[in-house]
């Protein structure tokens, strides 16, 4: 197809409009819109600034134009609430300027509850929404009149969430969609896929990828990413995400027009925006945005930016998708980038134009972390993104969605279980488990049976399964939900101002008088009232809220890079004096391992004898090794005393020295310590948490009122205490076993590092600390340090351990 015949194919307005403006479609927008025409679902893998909103919609438009309807047309899924706020602005733009009469509205659940209603009566042609609130839709008795007409679907940003539990309930909501309208198309968005045929499958109507046309965007200028070094060019042995550079940081916020900062952390964003505001000597504004902040000031900051008011904004993955800015011409990532993907997907938000170079900087918070930015530029540079991995879809979510649709209408065993399978995650659900999650959801299991309140569906005599009782449906609308929150307090003012969140774990250890930095201000506890937490504003010195949840590790991709750029000895030369001396000396006294093997080095340091393991498995993996491996130092008799690790390495540390290190990683600590591990301490009881309440076990919500985070913990604990005595192989048991395997403690990489153990393990003994190893035991200096003077106590600390660990004699 030439341009000009896509462009003839294009309605004579849309034609108009682009020639109005001098431009022309691009080549993949006439693809996405022939593959409409051929009634063809679509995957388009598009790099950011490439126009994928217009591509995604474009067909839509035309059909809308070309056969106008009243009725919903075209339905549009983002990963996150501002993204679909976002896309509503920028579509409402052209097709005013069209002259369309075209409706396009979002509902998510910021959405006014009086639209919500008027919505499904009458509603847009265009309807911009998330996973759960497609899920609440699909709850109600008219859902099947509200989509019968359904055109398209649009997936956009597909890769932030199809491999997760968001994914799952996204696969089955269009399962039912396309029972309800077998017409309708499937049409998916990204800027970052490593493998499209794994999407392929994960769009299409019982995985035939054949059925999905995957459209390539035009790849555009390469980005223009740098290593940030201190200006006397030696990076810190240790350091929090970059925390050195805030003057450096504040220069470059000054060159450029508008600047992203982006941190791995909402603890760390606090703590960079209080940085770049003690050095901010012009007083430029800038802002904060997280996760955690109240609506209200994510709304504001997001206005802000978009008026071009802020000259810079330190932020997390709140902003990694989507939410586009035209005047961001700088990004600059603090600390170690995790992964490719990620690092490309946030350099993306700078500079939204194909033909010219996004601009970004990586600030690395010490050496380790130099290498591990130098590991993800390559990776950029050759095109290589950390890949996808995906699963077998949960059954909690499972059980969820199936109660969404009983609250719609009753169903058959074997037409749902039917639709079901079309979903690519539960292609290959038993009849057995199948017929388990629906007796999960008929009584509660076993266990449970006994009590009313979790019998959710009857089924009648004729094999119909229909909702027990109408105020199960009211319970399922109020507590549906993938996303399950820690434990939460509000902060207000005094006043009743809405300032954010923060966790009841950190809120638990404040008293009136204490302070932290919470929205870029310092606040002063008042007093805890309920679920509130009262503050004022204060100009004491403060510490930083703590979030619970798995950090982000740095994906296998970037592990495997670094592994190399220890052994290959002519990569050397790319590096900073420092970092190139760093690693020599380590040669010369200890050893660099090749990328299969295991470094593991033991040596004594200040009355302790510490065992430092290098694996760059991620520092889940490695918290949860560490548990282990201490508690067979105690069981050898070894006396430990602790470890602390980071995504490089584990440092273990006791009292007597450890001559046999491959006896700590043998790999039956998976089948024995880690099982016991796992099942005596708090990770099951939050992982059942989640599922429990995902699963709709346990309400979040009662007409009226919402349960607080230490309510629904102690539901939770006392139905798990239930379960493990009488039903020990309960589904949801069962669910909460895979997310903590899979998810809170990175098992899969965990047994490959033990696997690597026993096979290529390189023990070293040293009478003194290594080059390596002095990053990660700094980190047991900063645990001892009081607050307040950690900073420079850790400095004296850090150059003392260097100047050890970096002679040669």
């Amino acid at each position: 197809m030439t341009l000009a015949d896509g462009q003839d194919a294009l309605p004579p307005v849309i034609a108009a409009w682009f020639a109005g403006r001098g431009w022309h479609p691009r080549r993949y927008q006439l693809e996405m819109l022939a593959a409409a025409r051929a009634g063809r679902n679509a995957l388009l893998v598009a790099p950011t600034g490439a126009g994928k909103t217009l591509a995604g919609f474009m067909a839509s438009l035309a059909d809308l134009i070309e056969r106008p309807v009243d009725g919903l047309h075209t339905l549009y899924v983002s990963p996150l609430k501002a993204l679909a706020v976002d896309v509503q602005r920028n579509l409402l733009t052209p097709i005013a300027e069209m002259g369309l009469d075209i409706r396009v509205e979002t509902r998510t659940g910021d959405t006014p509850a009086d639209r919500k209603a008027r919505q499904r009566v009458r509603p847009p042609q265009i309807l911009l929404t998330t996973p759960e609130s497609l899920s609440l839709l699909l709850s109600h008795e008219d859902s099947a009149l509200l989509f019968a007409g359904l055109k398209t679907i649009v997936v956009d940003e597909v890769h932030a969430f199809a491999t997760g539990k968001r994914g799952d309930l996204l696969a089955l909501g269009m399962a039912r969609l396309q029972t309800l309208a077998p017409g309708m198309r499937r049409v998916a968005l990204s800027a970052t896929v490593a493998d499209p045929e794994a999407y392929q499958g994960w769009l299409a109507p019982h995985g035939d990828i054949e059925t999905v046309a995957v459209v390539a965007g035009d790849p555009g200028a390469k980005a223009e990413v740098g290593i940030l070094l201190p200006e006397d060019e030696r990076i810190p042995w240790s350091g929090h995400s970059g925390r050195w550079a805030a003057v450096q940081v504040m220069k470059e916020i000054e060159r450029h027009r508008t600047t992203l900062v982006f941190c791995n952390t909402r603890s760390l964003a606090e703590l960079i925006f209080q940085d770049l505001w003690a050095v901010n000597e012009r007083h430029l504004p800038i802002g904060i945005h997280h996760g955690s902040l109240s609506i209200e000031a994510r709304r504001k900051v997001e206005a802000a930016m978009a008026a071009g008011r802020l000259r810079g904004l330190v932020c997390t993955a709140s902003l990694d998708l989507g939410v586009d800015w035209g005047d961001v011409d700088l990004v600059i990532q603090m600390g170690a980038p995790k992964g490719s993907s990620r690092l490309l997907q946030r350099i993306g938000r700078a500079n939204h134009r194909l033909d010219e170079p996004s601009e970004a900087i990586v600030v690395p918070g010490n050496r380790f972390e130099y290498l591990e930015a130098r590991a993800a530029l390559d990776a950029i540079e050759m095109g290589a993104l950390d890949p996808d991995n995906f699963r077998p879809g949960a059954l909690d979510v499972l059980a969820q969605h199936i109660m969404a649709l009983a609250c719609a209408a009753p169903f058959r065993e074997e037409d749902m279980l039917a639709e079901v399978r079309s979903a690519a995650p539960y292609a290959g659900l038993g009849e057995t488990l199948f017929s388990t999650v629906l007796a999960f959801i008929e009584s509660g299991g076993y266990a449970l049976r006994a009590y009313d309140r979790f019998k959710r569906l009857t089924r009648d005599p004729d094999g119909t399964w229909r909702v027990s009782h109408p105020r199960f449906v009211q319970q399922h609308r109020m507590n549906a939900g993938i996303i399950v929150d820690h434990p939460l307090l509000v902060v207000r003012f005094r006043n009743g101002r809405r300032l954010g969140t923060v966790e009841e774990g950190f809120a638990a250890t404040l008293s009136p008088g204490d302070t932290f930095f919470f929205a870029g201000l310092v606040l002063e506890v008042e007093k805890i009232d309920g679920t509130d937490l009262i503050v004022r504003a204060s100009t004491k010195s403060a510490r930083i809220p703590t979030y619970g949840g798995a950090r982000m590790a740095m994906s296998t991709n970037l592990a495997e890079r670094v592994r190399h750029f220890l052994h290959e000895r002519d990569q050397w030369r790319r590096f900073p004096d420092d970092v190139r001396d760093w690693l020599e000396v380590q040669d010369r006294r200890s050893a660099l391992p090749r990328p299969d093997q295991l470094l593991v080095e033991t040596f004594p340091h200040e009355g302790r004898h510490y065992m430092v393991a290098y694996s760059f498995e991620g520092w889940n993996a490695h918290q949860s090794l560490g548990m282990l491996v201490t508690r067979r130092m105690e069981s050898a008799g070894l006396r430990p005393l602790g470890f602390v690790s980071n995504d490089y390495a584990l440092a273990c540390y006791g009292l007597d020295p450890i001559d046999d290190p491959a006896s700590l990683f043998s790999p039956d600590i998976l089948e024995n310590e880690f099982v016991e591990w796992v099942e005596g301490s708090s990770l099951l009881k939050r992982a059942f948490r989640e599922v429990a309440v995902i699963g709709g076990l346990v309400e979040r919500h009662h007409p009226g009122k919402r349960k607080s985070g230490r309510q629904v913990t102690f539901s939770t604990d006392l139905i798990y205490d239930v379960l493990r005595r009488y039903e020990p192989d309960h589904l949801l048991l069962k669910a909460a076993w895979e997310d903590a395997r899979a998810r809170m403690t990175d098992v899969g990489r965990l047994a490959s590092l033990l696997d690597r153990a026993q096979e290529t393990m390189l023990h070293v003994r040293l009478d003194r600390v290594s080059p390596m190893a002095v990053p990660v035991l700094i980190i047991i200096g900063r645990e001892r340090v009081a607050a307040g003077t950690t900073d420079d106590s850790l400095l004296i600390e850090a150059e003392s351990l260097a100047e050890t660990a970096m002679r040669l004699d």
